[in-house]
């Protein structure tokens, strides 16, 4: 008998989509499977070139396969713009690259109406000259060292998949997908994210540093030899349906209940909520919280070829999707409580039932 709770049989090869005969010979492609293909194809593509970094593509795919955005936190070099630049070759998507400084400008993102001058015989008028913005992955670098102004020029596209540019609204290209990155060292002269921009990233996902085993098999493939080709293995139109399938995907009321009582469980004032987070909690996750919680469990189980969603699932993405929606107050600063532990003692303090 199937656990109903851990999932049921696997989808079988991953590299081979199911096909099902129907009325009159007609092949008919089982859409679960030809998603779970496609974001396995995407993860092996990406591993040629990033290595030892498997569990961060495992989390930006999750992310792409849910529609969100990443926020990435992790020191230079490790390999973040080659992470979205191979992510963009694999789906046959455009990438782009911005580079946040102090002195970036709203206009230098979203783009300007630049003066046309007039041709014979017609009138003279602005032109939309479009920003790094209209791109289908967008890798956001160093995202805290611009300015508030700046960086709430994202707020619109993150949200809404598009921008407004004087009276006029201009739609983003769809999938639109933003890797946004932070340097958590250098913090001098730098302007942290606000809460409100924070909970419009899907998952919050740390860059560590490689093993020496890993280490050495970075230099030995970017010091020698050719470097691996990244195949395109699917297109945006494919993307979409297998993001459509994510939300079709089964989960017991039970289990999303669950989700709900870890999302409630970081709220201070909630009776349910461990001590740590009564202690050293301001506010504790918003909605958008148990929605991601939720939607990324979903893409866990399709990558690991199961039709339905866990328990293990969700407490499996908690971390990437929770520890950017938690606010410590002062005391928790001062211990040196970090938002990881208290979503941990989060997950210890609420039981599955």
């Amino acid at each position: 008998m199937r656990d109903p709770i851990h999932g049921s049989a696997p989808l079988g090869d991953a590299r081979q989509p199911i096909h099902i005969r129907g009325q009159g010979g007609t092949v008919l492609h089982d859409p679960v499977a030809d998603a779970q293909a496609l974001a396995t194809h995407v993860e092996a593509e990406v591993a040629k070139q990033l290595v030892g970094q498997g569990e961060l593509v495992r989390q930006v795919v999750i992310t792409l396969l849910c529609g969100g955005h990443c926020l990435v936190e992790g020191t230079p070099g490790l390999g973040k713009t080659l992470l979205v630049r191979t992510l963009g070759q694999a789906l046959g998507i455009e990438f782009s690259r911005i580079q946040f400084t102090p002195d970036l400008m709203p206009t230098d993102i979203v783009g300007t109406n630049v003066y046309n001058p007039a041709a014979a015989g017609e009138a003279r008028q602005l032109r939309f000259e479009p920003g790094p913005i209209f791109a289908g992955l967008v890798l956001a670098d160093e995202i805290n060292r611009a300015t508030p102004k700046t960086q709430s020029a994202l707020l619109e596209a993150m949200e809404e998949g598009q921008v407004t540019v004087g009276q006029t609204t201009h739609k983003l290209p769809d999938p639109f997908f933003v890797l946004a990155t932070q340097n958590p060292l250098e913090m001098e002269g730098t302007y942290p994210l606000p809460e409100v921009q924070l909970d419009r990233f899907f998952f919050k996902v740390g860059v560590g540093y490689p093993t020496p085993d890993e280490l050495r098999r970075i230099v030995e493939a970017t010091t020698s030899g050719t470097p691996a080709e990244v195949q395109r293995v699917t297109t945006a139109d494919e993307l979409m349906r297998a993001r459509a399938v994510v939300r079709e995907l089964p989960i017991a009321s039970y289990v999303r209940d669950y989700a709900a009582r870890l999302v409630l469980a970081t709220q201070p004032g909630q009776k349910s909520a461990p001590r740590p987070v009564k202690q050293y909690v301001t506010f504790g996750a918003s909605p958008r919280g148990a929605q991601a919680l939720i939607l990324a469990a979903k893409a866990r189980a399709l990558l690991d070829q199961r039709y339905n969603v866990g328990f293990a699932d969700i407490r499996a993405v908690a971390l990437p999707a929770l520890r950017h929606r938690i606010k410590r107050n002062l005391a928790g600063e001062v211990a040196g409580i970090s938002t990881d532990e208290l979503v941990r003692a989060v997950l210890e303090h609420v039981y599955e039932e």
